[in-house]
């Protein structure tokens, strides 16, 4: 059963699939970015939480972990059952998440929460990138592909003002409203033509395209979809079709750069420790309402971003981005080495310089290193492999992510907070210089272009 969406130009209905799926993007980003506002709450109340530091450290970890445990077996549901179903089962362990936190109080039952929650983003990643990027034409997936990153913000920017008005029951009550929403506006969305083609499902396929394209007349373009699609999964689509067919490598091999390269860019570190970066380098303004207007700024930043960011290209506003990146964290680096190992000179001039800092930072991110990677991970891979390609780029991510927060964690407390900057900076200028050779242009070219690209290439 779909909605007629006949208003706001021919693109309207591609950009609601788009929007409305993203919101189990936004789940994501709330129980993602949970950890920076609640984690002070919850250790100093000692009344109703017996938790220390160390083991509150473990929350930014847990979830990813969940995430790398189940993404073998949710990349395989995708192609069986469809990208819509799996997808609107992402609301069951997000619901559940946001049920442990809300009736318990244990540690262990916390970090069960948690591992809930990674089992969603597992869910999450093996069907939105594919249902993304199977929807919509090159035009709106150039612009709206980075929704998966945009709605992830704007649930971290939530999750932020919950954390400074709300209870952690209070919140866990209000978030449950958001996977119940996110369902019960999802079921009136289509399936992706490409599964229905895929499946050998025509008429299924053809009334889908009518949906997204808003016209009756979709004949020709539905044959060359279905000519693409049986083109390449006749292709073998083995685990070991991964490394063993060229193109397959090679579109892994990027994928698996861009996600590292998002993770040393050090932006997930600091969107889970904002709180707790703030709270170190002091000034001005609360740590609490800092956090707010970082978190509501990359929102924003991001949003914006993906308009100019499709004129740019994605080849050079990925580099451009990293090397801008790299200036401003070796600045912020160099401001807390001498804050912290230089107490002679005064720097009661220069409170503001983390908070605009930072900002600046998320403007750099914003406009390439930032968008791209959820974007291109929509785009690189043959149908006969995506799921497994997902699978594997996103483990990998997940495996760097977590070693990226807990290496954030030891070194600041090591080094100070000039240590994490300045080995970030560093990490961005070497994969600005690397991401010239290895980044594709994939701007305007259709899923099959890519793909012919990749294979010439």
């Amino acid at each position: 059963m779909f909605l007629k969406f006949n208003i706001f130009g021919k693109d309207y209905a591609q950009i609601a699939a788009i929007a409305i799926g993203c919101l189990s993007s936004a789940i994501s980003g709330m129980t993602i970015a949970w950890s920076s506002p609640y984690v002070v709450k919850i250790t100093h109340d000692k009344e109703n939480y017996n938790i220390t530091e160390e083991e509150a450290s473990y929350f930014t970890m847990i979830n990813v972990i969940g995430l790398v445990v189940s993404l073998p077996f949710t990349s395989l549901l995708p192609d069986r059952f469809g990208r819509k179903p799996v997808l609107m089962l992402t609301a069951l362990p997000y619901s559940i998440c946001w049920l442990l936190k809300l009736f318990f109080t244990n540690i262990y039952v916390l970090y069960l929460a948690r591992f809930c929650a990674g089992l969603g983003d597992g869910l999450l990643f093996a069907s939105l990138p594919l249902y993304i990027g199977e929807i919509s034409t090159p035009e709106v997936r150039g612009v709206w592909g980075n929704g998966l990153m945009i709605f992830g913000f704007l649930g971290q920017f939530l999750i932020n003002v919950f954390g400074i008005f709300l209870t952690v029951p209070q919140t866990s009550i209000v978030s449950l409203s958001v996977p119940l929403i996110f369902v019960s506006a999802f079921y009136f969305m289509p399936e992706s033509p490409y599964f229905f083609a895929m499946k050998d499902r025509d008429e299924e396929a053809k009334a889908a395209l009518r949906f997204f394209r808003l016209r009756d007349d979709i004949d020709d373009e539905y044959t060359i979809l279905k000519d693409d699609v049986k083109r390449q999964i006749s292709e073998s689509g083995t685990w070991k079709d991964l490394i063993l067919i060229k193109s397959n490598r090679k579109a892994v091999l990027i994928g698996i750069f861009i996600r590292v390269s998002l993770v040393l860019s050090g932006i997930m570190v600091f969107i889970t420790y904002t709180q707790f970066i703030f709270t170190k380098a002091g000034g001005n303004i609360d740590p609490s309402v800092a956090t707010l207007i970082y978190t509501g700024v990359a929102f924003v930043l991001y949003t914006i971003a993906s308009v100019f960011s499709e004129k740019l290209g994605r080849k050079k506003a990925f580099a451009i981005s990293l090397a801008l990146t790299s200036i401003i964290l070796l600045l912020e680096g160099t401001y807390f080495y001498i804050d912290e190992h230089c107490p002679t000179v005064d720097l009661s001039n220069f409170k503001w310089f983390p908070l605009v800092g930072m900002l600046i930072f998320l403007v750099f991110v914003a406009f390439g290193v930032g968008i791209l990677p959820g974007l291109m991970l929509s785009e690189l891979f043959s149908a006969s492999i995506k799921a497994k390609a997902i699978s594997v780029v996103m483990m990998i991510y997940a495996i760097m992510y977590i070693l990226t927060n807990k290496y954030f964690y030891n070194l600041t407390r090591l080094t100070g907070l000039c240590g994490p900057f300045f080995v970030f900076g560093c990490c961005d200028m070497i994969t600005a210089l690397l991401s010239c050779f290895i980044v594709p242009e994939t701007k305007g070219k259709t899923l099959e272009e890519i793909q012919q690209s990749l294979k010439r290439n």
